[in-house]
């Protein structure tokens, strides 16, 4: 089963980014045939700044080398290092009716979060169909929220098909309720946008503080507290065992616990878990050379597996002549 995902190089990694895509993926490739990469191109609509840009992408990559992901086990690669993906992104527009890209509520969405309106944040499910359609992906994780792009990826193929013949591969979602929601410190979503993360390689301090901010309600001490409730016990769901769960919910119900105690349990939780990947992480960024080394090698697989399809592609639109 081939799987394939990328993650934006927008911004800080969170638990909700590491618990609602990287994990699942980092897991993917011990069972199947794993495509994942550093979605560079995608995240121009929302990082103007090319120094950022360049920066978060290989701080993106350390993170995803240092959680886990082998370039020996998986296909692993920056977008913008294969640039086949954006002919076919050409070609799939030729195919796509205004109408489906206006339906598309990300741009809504994005706009109305102050995002400047352009071409590129318009035709981004294009360009997210090209990344999917041009490694033949059988299964994509997404949130809830891409999920839409990805139907328009499926009627983009089905579309190009029934013109030319059985080209590509028609994706299926893989949809993780229970990650999907990851919690933010004011209880909605877990996002960059919202402003309410908790992030994951930053110093004690740093990290404590956005724990600390965690909205909880007023009960006092003395008071028994409802754990399903609690944001606070939502996130350590996330980390603890059951039995350390039973435990944490029994000193919710009995009273006499305080939300800073729950909050500081969490802290440690969360700094011990990702302490040995900072280190790995540090190291990766420490020697960028080599870094670049493992991207390069990624980006030639990939771009062998997209040729495969892209030949198609042009034969069959009158491209190759």
């Amino acid at each position: 089963m081939r799987v394939l995902s990328g993650i934006q190089p927008s911004g800080s990694l969170h638990l909700g980014n590491y618990f609602g895509m990287m994990k699942k993926m980092i897991e993917f490739q011990e069972n199947s045939e794993l495509f994942c990469f550093i979605a560079n191109y995608h995240a121009m609509t929302s990082v103007p700044d090319g120094k950022k840009l360049a920066r978060g992408t290989l701080e993106a990559a350390a993170n995803f080398l240092a959680l886990g992901m082998d370039p020996e086990k998986s296909v692993f690669w920056v977008q913008s290092d294969v640039p086949e993906v954006q002919e076919l992104a050409w070609t799939l527009s030729n195919f796509t009716p205004m109408g489906l890209l206006e339906r598309c509520h990300s741009y809504k969405d994005k706009t109305a979060q102050g995002i400047k309106p352009n071409h590129g944040l318009f035709a981004y499910p294009v360009l997210m169909s090209a990344d999917i359609l041009l490694f033949q992906a059988e299964q994509v994780p997404v949130g809830q929220d891409q999920k839409q792009h990805l139907e328009v990826a499926r009627d983009l193929a089905i579309k190009f098909n029934n013109e030319y013949g059985e080209t590509f591969t028609l994706p299926d979602p893989i949809i993780d309720e229970h990650v999907a929601t990851v919690p933010g410190i004011d209880g909605r979503k877990m996002s960059k946008s919202y402003g309410n993360t908790v992030d994951l390689f930053q110093d004690e301090k740093a990290l404590r503080k956005q724990i600390m901010r965690i909205v909880t309600d007023s009960k006092p001490v003395e008071e028994p507290k409802d754990p399903d409730s609690c944001n606070v016990f939502r996130l350590c769901r996330l980390f603890l065992s059951a039995e350390e769960l039973a435990e944490l919910k029994g000193r919710y119900l009995q009273g006499g616990m305080g939300y800073g105690d729950a909050k500081q349990q969490l802290f440690e939780v969360v700094r011990d878990h990702f302490a040995p990947y900072l280190e790995k992480r540090e190291a990766l960024l420490s020697d960028k050379d080599a870094l670049k080394a493992i991207l390069a090698e990624g980006a030639q697989k990939a771009r062998y597996a997209a040729s495969k399809t892209l030949r198609k592609v042009r034969k069959k639109t009158g491209l190759t002549y």
